[in-house]
């Protein structure tokens, strides 16, 4: 399995896609604040957000551990390098927001320590299951369910990709379809020890990202092939969205399968002259990218700590639309700076040590 000729080493239009992912995830958590105005129908769907999140995971990371793999000279310390660069761009931040959050529960948390402090619930946050508890995050702490899926899918993942080689290659592809297979099936069972936020009901976004990777570096197919399957795959997922599996267990499946090709389209029409691909190399999009991991984690966070703010911008209701869209913009400023600020001084400054990996 071999990257094409044509991928270029660092596709800038993907950062362009995470800006658009992190800012409908935001925009949709101020929904409330937006009814009565002509953006609210399209903001109730950011929560799709996450899906796109879980493609481009799933094809970036896919990426990566098959070229370490490919990489005879750094195979020997694959899965110190790449866990390693993995907890240097996570941890940081994660740890960061909790040690905040508890520091002041009764504000970031909405309850006392000694409730949120139980060894079960620290446990499951030092070991990213919190998502599998049948216990309801903080709202400040929302975020990272999403986050814990991740992390349990490279933890996984990592040693099927290096493993799985040679006469068992199979087994790679077999074991995504499986995944996407399962996913809808699960949702639409509901067994009772399944919650809205475990593992085995989002897996449909991040394993059809890494059936993305598997192709592109292993399936012989022109540049202009794999743009038109990625636009096809985009159109047919939304309209399926929208119409026949919008409302059932295989609505994820569709995004799914819709952001799969977008991301598809975005990666084989890299460097392309076109409005779609120049907003995603260009502007406040990729910028949006760039600062999306600490966007994404800390926005609710902001929320929270302007709520006074909020509460007296609502006292009146003869400008309450005006109010509304003070408010939203207020948190949209001030989360942009946090995470900028945060990105600048904190995140930028830790990656540096991945060179060491």
């Amino acid at each position: 399995m071999q990257r094409p000729s044509w991928l270029p080493a660092y596709i800038r239009e993907l950062q362009g896609l995470r800006g658009l992912a992190v800012l409908a995830v935001v925009l949709y958590h101020c929904h409330a604040r937006l009814e009565g105005t002509w953006v609210y129908g399209p903001v109730l769907w950011g929560w799709a957000g996450v899906n796109l999140f879980f493609a481009l995971s799933g094809f970036l990371i896919t990426s990566i551990l098959i070229e370490a793999s490919n990489n005879l000279e750094a195979e020997p310390h694959y899965f110190r390098n790449f866990y390693a660069r993995r907890a240097l761009r996570i941890w940081p931040v994660y740890f960061l927001l909790l040690i905040v959050c508890y520091s002041v529960p009764e504000w970031f948390l909405g309850d006392t320590l000694a409730h949120q402090a139980g060894w079960k619930t620290l446990v499951a946050y030092a070991l990213f299951v919190q998502n599998l508890r049948h216990v309801a995050l903080p709202g400040t702490l929302g975020p990272t369910w999403s986050l814990a899926i991740e992390e349990q899918y490279y933890v996984v993942w990592a040693p099927i990709v290096r493993f799985c080689r040679g006469r068992m290659a199979w087994a790679v592809p077999g074991v995504l379809v499986a995944m996407v297979v399962a996913s809808p099936v699960v949702r639409f069972v509901h067994p009772y020890w399944v919650n809205s936020t475990h593992t085995l009901i989002h897996l449909d976004g991040i394993a059809l990202g890494s059936l993305l990777a598997l192709g592109l570096y292993g399936l012989q197919v022109s540049r202009r092939v794999w743009l038109w399957i990625g636009l096809c795959a985009a159109v047919a997922g939304f309209v399926l969205a929208g119409t026949w599996a919008g409302g059932t267990s295989f609505l994820d499946s569709a995004l799914a399968l819709g952001f799969a090709g977008v991301v598809l389209a975005a990666v084989a029409g890299s460097g392309a002259r076109n409005p779609a691909a120049w907003l995603l190399r260009r502007g406040p999009l990729p910028f949006y990218g760039k600062i999306s991991y600490g966007l994404y984690m800390t926005h609710i966070l902001v929320f929270v700590y302007f709520g006074n703010f909020d509460a007296r911008l609502s006292d009146g209701n003869s400008v309450q639309v005006l109010n509304n869209l003070a408010i939203v913009g207020l948190r949209l400023v001030a989360s942009t700076l946090v995470a900028t600020v945060l990105w600048y001084g904190f995140e930028s400054q830790i990656l540096r040590l991945k060179r060491y990996f």
